[in-house]
């Protein structure tokens, strides 16, 4: 079976304004102490992700009432202390912002329930949440390999007042501790083995807990005292801020591409520790605004991030973004502390740095850190998620390197951010496209290059692109039956179109590219499909900044589908028949116009039959019809419509 893919082209840069979806980490945790609190709660601004849908779906198997609202709000009624159903199996899918603090609850809960997730959910560690939760009497059992999903939890017996579980290895472990303890009413001390990473996400756990009434003693930390009696009430209402992991990637957007862009839904005050990205793009140069409930990044002032060696270990989210970003700085940069990337959706350490050297970097992964050394120029890749949300999401930052990125199983992002890619388009300014489309002898070729002459744009033949490759098979002694050979000839066909001129490497082919030996090649080596799809990419490596002109007879369709200007050119075939004959004759070749009419026709009958992009006027193209029409005017034609839409896109 095929995978899915997202094409994104290349960016001019980027800015504008959006609102960031809800938190994933407080959406999550507030579900469960709304579910387990005394009282009705109204949770707005919740995220709309599979993440909660996990979580929602696990509550209401668990006997507890959650109602979605016509706004998007939802509404808990709490069964004020552990869950009333005592039998239940639960697939958590890969979310471990529920799988773990659910196991800890469960644990407390005096019931038979069985915990299980996608096959990466089973590859992720638990063993030192279960360790501690053994300590005060809590009876689990794994069904796999041992410290690791999925899970049996039987009915335990209370004992210990004291927990021990490491700090060091995910901060979901505390924090599923600290959210599940006051069901077991007694004072209960967990103390954390080794340094403790993340605590911004555990203050986020505090925060909302003491915001449903249990207040949590902290001593550095290392020691954390919940209180005798504990339980949880209803705020009655509460506001999930927006996402600060999901704000790194539109500001990092802003500080790569010139910006400004700004996030609305999360600002200065807010509870989350990734918000410090911000300061970190700071320190990279950016220039960086923060309101009450919005955040503002814009390019530095030389337009180039600065290198930078930081620890990290406080926003390991955000710091996926941080590695994509230091692509754009002007030396190498290092990531440290940042062990953690291991245990996520995917071993993210090892998939960010296969996957930046694929776009070009030099990349040194260690234990716990990532050497990165940007390229000197970005190169076209097909970046492999490994089903993991922030891949894909981190990723398309590489289209602001004037470099097309294919997203692979972009889906992938629906974990918590479903709507990204439509975000990200909605801040990003794609390099244009003037794709002028048509039946031979239109005139295309001509116009497209005068075009882009006017414009100060790269200008792109396809049609010339097949006799390329022809001719430097010939060169190359290739046979025109060695598909391999000729794949690898026209992925790295040293080609320029210089106005109306082609040239191979530093020869200029124009004319010899036209002669009967290289017709007959390009006719030959069309037919394979390893020729036509490394051609097909080696069209798209032609949109670079500041724009391009491409013509052909599917620039429109196939290549340059989000082309903004398109343009279908044609005339009479009597009309591109003169045209033709013209052309020959000038160059001193026999021809007939009877021969050429019969020739263009059947030409045309052929372009419009075929089974994939049809050669016919797209509907958003706009039609140019030449037959009465002298070239400058065509041009002139084009032109002007380019520059009047160009006017109405800024105004």
């Amino acid at each position: 079976m095929s995978m899915e893919f997202l094409d994104l082209p290349p960016l001019l840069g980027a800015r504008g304004t959006l609102r960031l979806p809800g938190s994933k980490s407080i959406s999550n945790r507030s579900l469960l102490l709304a579910a387990l609190a005394e009282g009705e709660t109204m949770i707005r601004d919740l995220l709309d992700s599979d993440d909660v849908e996990r979580m929602l779906e696990a509550l209401g198997t668990l006997g507890v009432e959650c109602t979605r609202e016509a706004d998007g709000a939802c509404r808990v009624r709490g069964v004020a202390g552990p869950f009333p159903v005592k039998q239940a199996d639960l697939f958590l899918g890969n979310a471990g912002t529920a799988f773990r603090p659910l196991t800890a609850a469960l644990a407390l809960s005096g019931g038979e329930y069985r915990l299980s997730g996608v096959a990466r959910m089973h590859e992720r560690p638990i063993g030192d949440l279960v360790d501690g939760l053994l300590e005060i009497g809590a009876d689990i059992e794994y069904l796999g390999n041992e410290g690791y999903p999925p899970l049996a939890i039987h009915p335990g017996q209370a004992a210990g007042a004291v927990v021990r579980v490491r700090g060091d290895v995910s901060s979901q472990f505390l924090t599923a501790l600290l959210m599940a303890l006051p069901l077991g009413g007694r004072e209960t001390v967990i103390e954390v083995v080794g340094e403790l990473i993340s605590r911004p996400y555990v203050a986020i756990t505090l925060d909302l807990m003491a915001r449903f009434g249990v207040e949590v003693a902290r001593e550095d930390w290392r020691r954390f005292t919940i209180p005798a009696g504990a339980r949880y009430t209803s705020p009655g209402e509460l506001f999930v801020e927006g996402d600060a992991s999901s704000a790194s990637y539109f500001l990092a957007a802003g500080a790569i591409g010139g910006g400004p862009v700004r996030v609305e839904g999360v600002g200065r005050h807010s509870i989350q520790g990734d918000v410090r990205f911000a300061e970190a793009l700071a320190q990279l140069g950016a220039h960086i605004e923060m309101g009450d409930n919005w955040i503002e990044a814009s390019a530095p002032g030389g337009g180039r991030l600065k290198a930078f060696d930081l620890d990290l270990n406080h926003i390991p989210d955000a710091a996926m973004t941080l590695a994509v970003a230091a692509l754009f700085a002007d030396g190498p940069c290092r990531l440290r502390n940042i062990a953690s990337w291991r245990v996520k959706e995917t071993d993210r350490l090892a998939a960010m740095a296969i996957e930046l050297r694929k776009v070009g970097a030099t990349v040194e992964e260690g234990a716990d850190y990532l050497y990165i050394v940007p390229p000197a120029r970005l190169r076209p890749a097909a970046i492999d998620t490994y089903d993991d949300h922030r891949m894909a999401m981190c990723f398309s930052l590489v289209t602001l390197g004037d470099c097309r990125v294919r997203i692979n199983d972009p889906k992938c992002v629906n974990k918590t951010f479903p709507e990204y890619f439509r975000a990200f388009a909605s801040i990003a300014q794609p390099v244009p496209v003037v794709a002028i489309d048509g039946p031979s002898a239109s005139g295309k070729g001509t116009v497209a290059a005068r075009v882009a002459a006017e414009l100060g744009w790269h200008y792109l033949d396809s049609g010339a692109l097949y006799r390329l490759v022809a001719l430097a098979a010939i060169g190359e002694d290739v046979p025109f039956d060695d598909e391999a050979e000729l794949e690898a000839l026209a992925r790295e066909l040293p080609v320029r179109f210089e106005h109306a001129r082609i040239l191979l490497g530093d020869e200029d082919v124009t004319d010899r590219i036209r002669e009967e030996d290289c017709a007959i090649g390009a006719s030959r080596v069309a037919v394979l499909p390893a020729v036509r799809a490394a051609l097909f990419d080696r069209q798209r490596d032609f949109r670079r900044a500041p724009g391009v002109v491409a013509e052909g007879r599917d620039m429109g369709s196939v290549v340059f589908p989000d082309a903004a200007y398109k343009f279908f050119l044609t005339a009479s075939v009597d009309a591109r028949a003169q045209r033709r004959y013209k052309q020959l004759i000038d160059k001193g070749i026999a021809a007939t116009l009877h021969d050429l009419r019969n020739d263009l026709q059947s030409r045309d009958e052929r372009d419009a039959a075929r089974v994939v992009a049809p050669l016919r006027q797209l509907a958003d193209a706009v039609l140019v019809e030449t037959t009465s029409m002298t070239v400058e005017e065509a041009v002139s034609f084009v032109l002007e419509n380019v520059r009047a839409r160009q006017a109405r896109e800024v105004g």
